[in-house]
């Protein structure tokens, strides 16, 4: 059995459609108590709605745009050009278009009835460059909003695919962090201990290298010898991963945080959801004046 989770970023689609399934439901039975038990139910998908929708306004307007280059350790809101990684290619699997991310949905009509047939979405990385750097995105867990949006018919089937192209302008807001050999955490000991364990579990080189004298064991004066040099050893490596570049990664805050990627002008989608808000407030309220409609009506 296919299964199939219901997308975030419809939330709000999601309350007023059960909303007005409540209310219709009342309306055809029509009893007292069902009116009181369906006008409660709408208030308290309002006031959740309401939360929800608010939340992501204050958060894409509120958060203040920080630059890939400079960005704190954190959340933060990020807005750049997108880019795929050196190594990937993605491509739709629907109109197969090189793209950053897809989402899907596959229907097949059976009895006069659209039924979904497979869906799915991308999880590979993809890059934003702001000009200051170059950020990883880890879409997994995100909010999506696109405004690419293909919808076909073919047949028995129709198809919705929704896509991030390539060289296009991303907005990002979620939890940023750097990665660099500056960052890394050594233990010389330990690597030291462990790059002596490889060396005995090689009997052959261990002689060829440190058995000076020739009579085939490793002497104390020698043991120190293959220690010194095992130690050089550590030490080189670590220079090494001092000097690796720093890389930037933007993931799935916690907490419960919003994570958003959209292509659409940020701006916009923060009043979008600042409205969204609002309606659902309103939908509350007229419960509540609902409910005292119902109470004050005769037995």
């Amino acid at each position: 059995m296919l299964y199939w989770r219901p997308r975030r970023e419809w939330l709000s689609g999601y309350v007023l459609l059960a909303q007005s399934i409540l209310l219709l439901l009342a309306n055809h039975l029509g009893q007292r108590t069902w009116w009181l038990s369906a006008l409660t139910a709408i208030g308290l998908l309002g006031m959740w709605g309401w939360f929800q929708a608010l939340r992501r306004s204050r958060a894409i307007l509120d958060t203040p745009t920080s630059r890939v280059g400079s960005a704190a350790q954190g959340y933060v809101e990020l807005e750049g050009r997108g880019r795929p990684l050196p190594e990937v290619r993605l491509h739709s699997p629907m109109t197969d278009l090189p793209c950053l991310w897809y989402r899907f949905a596959l229907y097949r009509r059976v009895n006069d009835r659209w039924q979904l047939e497979a869906a799915g979405q991308s999880d590979l990385p993809f890059l934003l460059d702001d000009g200051t750097g170059v950020c990883e995105i880890d879409p997994a867990g995100a909010e999506i909003h696109s405004s690419h949006e293909e919808r076909r018919r073919v047949g028995d089937r129709r198809y919705v695919e929704s896509l991030l192209l390539e060289g296009e302008r991303l907005y990002v807001l979620g939890q940023f962090h750097t990665v660099s050999g500056a960052h890394h955490t050594l233990r010389p000991g330990e690597d030291l201990d462990r790059l002596l364990s490889e060396w005995k579990r090689d009997p052959i080189s261990l002689h060829a290298r440190f058995d000076l004298d020739g009579d085939r064991d490793i002497s104390p004066t020698e043991w120190r010898q293959a220690v010194q040099a095992a130690r050089e050893e550590v030490q080189r490596r670590h220079r090494e991963i001092r000097r690796e570049p720093a890389r930037h990664h933007l993931g799935k805050p916690p907490r419960g945080r919003i994570y958003l990627v959209s292509n659409l002008d940020p701006h916009r989608l923060g009043l979008t959801y600042g409205r969204l808000a609002w309606l659902h407030m309103g939908s509350s309220v007229a419960a509540l004046l609902g409910i005292g409609w119902v109470v004050r009506m005769p037995g």
